[in-house]
């Protein structure tokens, strides 16, 4: 008798974990979150019935002070979500602008992205869910029914690196069929970055395509770099496999980028129909991106006439000893003499880089050196970065 109740209390017991994790899954799959209403509030859910807390952080917060390798920043704020019969976690914002935001949760201590929300971005190190809220600006972030461009990983050969490497390059929409040669615009990332920061974090394409659609930007390519000059990639799509990306790797602000870069320059070319001259190459940057354009620009001053700087990591650096960055202010003279279009500088007023971009303004009040200059609202983030390339690119090839 005891043996044929074996099987059948097993069977409860199995049908029982069975219909558990069935609810279980069940219910997770019947969260919606991020909740996007009408009023632009959103709503967030978390399915955690045996937590103790559920937090959520993103950049839709107000700022909180946070400790990074490049000092105090201002960083994403948190709240908490509040727990229902149910074990669902939820929390409705207040009414947000029109914006590209990311968010994580944090689950009893422990960070965790959102199972309910497929669309992750990564940023260094850090992997975020992310979701658009509105028009105005949020638009120009989206997939619209419109022409689109082609986004390219390409290799090429830098002979100055002794490597071949990964490139993204951004083609206009009816590039393929086109016999026009087009300008270039070359946008570089920051700390951290890589080759896949642009046309990730900052949606280039989706940008380029509704302002090139709405006449607002001329046509043109975009080639997007890595510069981390010791990889040949991004972490994960080159020779080194799989590694977790760093914040600041070895030879990137040194002077070895910006003396090889001509090595892009004719790759692109060599390889694309563009009109290769001063009056169709803009460069610009974001950060360390920055940084790299002002040299780039001033070691090659008769190479670029549009320059933009995007939160530039100006500041006197102990690596800094190639021979990019000596005879500074005779260079940059040379820059001036030789004429441009448009030298472009912008910053958030809280960005920790506010002063020492100050700081250059002045150096180029004193030399009579013109220049566009923007300020922001916030900090060092890609919200500014995103909206900035909005503001450069309609001022490009005129």
């Amino acid at each position: 008798m005891k043996l044929k109740l074996i099987p059948a209390m097993l069977i409860l017991m199995l049908f029982g974990f069975h219909a558990s994790a069935q609810e279980a899954l069940f219910n997770a799959q019947q969260i919606i979150s991020p909740e996007i209403h009408e009023n632009s509030t959103v709503t967030f859910r978390m399915y955690a019935p045996n937590a103790s807390s559920v937090e959520v952080t993103g950049d839709f917060l107000p700022t909180e002070k946070i400790e990074t390798p490049m000092g105090e920043m201002d960083g994403p704020g948190k709240a908490k979500l509040s727990k229902d019969d149910k074990g669902i976690w939820s929390l409705t914002t207040e009414s947000l602008s029109p914006e590209l935001y990311s968010y994580s949760f944090i689950i009893d201590g422990l960070r965790a992205t959102d199972p309910n929300n497929p669309f992750l971005i990564r940023d260094v190190a850090s992997v975020t869910n992310v979701f658009l809220v509105g028009e105005g600006q949020a638009a120009l972030y989206r997939v619209n029914d419109i022409p689109h461009g082609t986004v390219a990983r390409r290799w090429y050969d830098s002979p100055g690196l002794d490597m071949d490497r990964r490139i993204t390059i951004y083609t206009p929409p009816g590039y393929e069929k086109s016999n026009e040669k087009f300008p270039v615009l070359y946008l570089l990332h920051g700390a951290g970055g890589d080759e896949e920061a642009w046309i990730a974090l900052g949606r280039t394409a989706q940008i380029m395509d509704n302002m090139i659609a709405q006449g607002k930007v001329k046509p043109m390519i975009v080639v997007m770099p890595n510069g981390n000059v010791i990889q040949d990639a991004a972490p994960g799509e080159g020779n080194d496999g799989m590694y977790k990306p760093q914040f600041m790797v070895p030879k990137t602000m040194d002077g070895t980028y910006e003396a090889n870069f001509m090595d892009i320059i004719k790759f692109v070319e060599s390889n694309y129909q563009v009109k290769a001259d001063k009056a169709h190459r803009a460069i610009a940057g974001l950060s360390m991106g920055g940084f790299h354009t002002l040299h780039i620009s001033r070691y090659y001053p008769n190479t670029f006439d549009y320059m933009g700087l995007f939160s530039a990591a100006i500041m006197p650096r102990e690596d800094a000893t190639g021979k990019v960055y000596s005879d500074f202010d005779e260079t940059l003279q040379n820059q001036m003499d030789n004429g441009y279009k448009l030298y472009w500088i912008a910053i958030g007023k809280t960005d920790f880089l506010y002063d020492a971009n100050k700081e250059f303004r002045a150096k180029l009040d004193g030399m009579g050196m013109p220049y566009e200059y923007v300020e922001s609202e916030g900090g060092h983030i890609w919200r500014n970065w995103r909206v900035y390339l909005t503001q450069f690119a309609p001022l490009l090839f005129k």
